[in-house]
């Protein structure tokens, strides 16, 4: 039985409704809002409830990246919300690149042009404990992907309720976006990011809804992910013999003589970070890429054959990435003696550079965040964050905006959380700067 009410979680609005109150008031006394912007703020606080219920109802669905049903599931629940808004859906079958696919939403206007992103996967499989929505405490809800980013959806999805509740969508240009694979992007990755590239082609600016754990803050650059696997080959002897000239050095000292010099020659690099996250050796090894897990067995005695290891690369830039691809791959195909290696990546990371357009984004977006009695915007280092869709998509637009999405603690963990009156102030925040954002001349070159 649901411990939320019609009006949302009882708990939650009993301790916190004089705050609300007091909070709305507030607002209403703050400088620099308009009449229209007022009542987006009171349609987000009537409509509390209704948040509350959707993030539970699509939180209980599990969309681990490779359960695509369920994927599926959580944009068949949220499609007929877009279509309500005047916006034309549409799913992106994923079987191409082995991922369920992308649900996307647009509604043209003159207006700049806008892509809002999100993304539907999350990184807990179905047969995780860690599997419902609960209550933690008046304002703390729990579960799979409640943060990262079930929450950041409903702040998509609310900030334009709030906005054509009140007749201010008619002139809207936007596309959202809500990527599927973004936790486990699917193979080639080119086929799997083809039409989130087409809509950051299409538009001006990008805004990415992924959030942050702690402060309110926000991104103008962040770093892009790509994985890979290195694989290593020895040659099987009794352990008495390595390093002799037909027995050689083994797959395991191969691959850490490569994962050593990796951190010797980038640990110290600017934005740079790479990490092995599995590493299997021995005798015999089996990997099951699915669950991203596997067996090893060997000897004490005996010259290890086989190594394989996974892991991640993050760069602030494409050129960044290319140029680190290419030295890691020099790397790895300077063999010790009896080994060989291969070393395969999954593409190349886009990340996302600061540019000016980015920088504009910011300002407006902390203005508007003081303007509503929310104080101001921290900007966030780069190296706080990881890899995201809206990295994919910032070299195309004139500017780019991260990380403002709902807010909590412990994400891609069984402790994850995500704090509602940090999602309530969020979709205000939303509202009133795509309300800001539309009614620029941005389209116009004047940036």
């Amino acid at each position: 039985m649901s411990v939320f009410t019609e009006q949302g979680p009882a708990p939650f609005r009993r301790a916190a409704g004089g705050v609300l109150l007091l909070g709305l008031l507030l607002a209403r006394s703050v400088a620099g809002q308009s009449a229209e912007e007022l009542q987006l703020l009171e349609w987000v606080d009537d409509h509390r409830g209704e948040a509350v219920d959707l993030l539970e109802q699509i939180t209980n669905i599990n969309s681990y990246t490779l359960n695509p049903d369920g994927v599926r599931e959580v944009a068949r629940v949220l499609a007929p919300h877009f279509d309500a808004l005047g916006f034309e859906t549409r799913w992106i079958d994923g079987s191409a690149f082995e991922r369920s696919g992308h649900l996307f939403a647009e509604r043209r206007g003159t207006s700049p042009r806008m892509l809002l992103i999100g993304h539907l996967d999350t990184v807990f499989p179905e047969d995780d404990p860690f599997d419902t929505f609960r209550l933690v405490d008046d304002t703390t809800v729990a579960g799979p992907g409640v943060g990262d980013m079930k929450g950041g959806l409903v702040i998509i999805l609310q900030a334009l309720q709030a906005l054509h509740a009140q007749q201010l969508l008619d002139d809207a240009n936007i596309t959202v976006a809500l990527i599927g694979d973004e936790e486990r992007s699917g193979s080639p990755r080119e086929l799997a990011r083809r039409d989130l590239v087409e809509a950051a082609r299409w538009a001006d600016v990008a805004l990415g809804f992924e959030g942050l754990e702690t402060a309110t803050s926000a991104a103008i650059a962040r770093r892009g992910a790509t994985g890979w696997t290195l694989t290593t080959r020895g040659i099987r002897g009794h352990s008495s013999r390595i390093f002799d000239d037909e027995i050689g050095y083994g797959a395991i000292f191969e691959a850490a003589r490569i994962l050593n010099s990796f951190r010797e020659e980038f640990a110290a690099e600017a934005f740079l970070t790479f990490s092995p996250g599995l590493l299997l050796g021995g005798s015999e090894i089996s990997r099951d890429e699915i669950s991203s897990s596997g067996t090893a067995s060997g000897l004490s005695n005996v010259v290890a054959e086989s190594v394989v290891a996974t892991g991640d690369l993050r760069t602030i830039s494409r050129e960044q990435g290319q140029r680190v691809i290419e030295r890691m791959t020099e790397i790895a195909e300077d063999h010790l003696p009896g080994t060989s290696a291969t070393l395969e990546f999954r593409g190349i990371p886009e990340g996302m550079p600061p540019k000016p357009g980015s920088e504009r984004l910011f300002e407006l977006y902390d203005e508007t965040s003081q303007d509503l009695g929310f104080g101001p915007v921290d900007l966030i280092d780069p190296m706080r964050l990881g890899g995201a869709d809206i990295s994919t998509a910032a070299p195309y637009v004139d500017g780019a905006l991260a990380a403002i999405g709902g807010m909590g603690a412990g994400w891609h963990s069984p402790d994850e959380t995500a704090d509602l009156k940090k999602i309530t102030i969020r979709t205000k925040l939303a509202a009133t700067f795509i309300l800001r954002l539309m009614r620029t001349q941005w389209s116009q070159g004047s940036d």
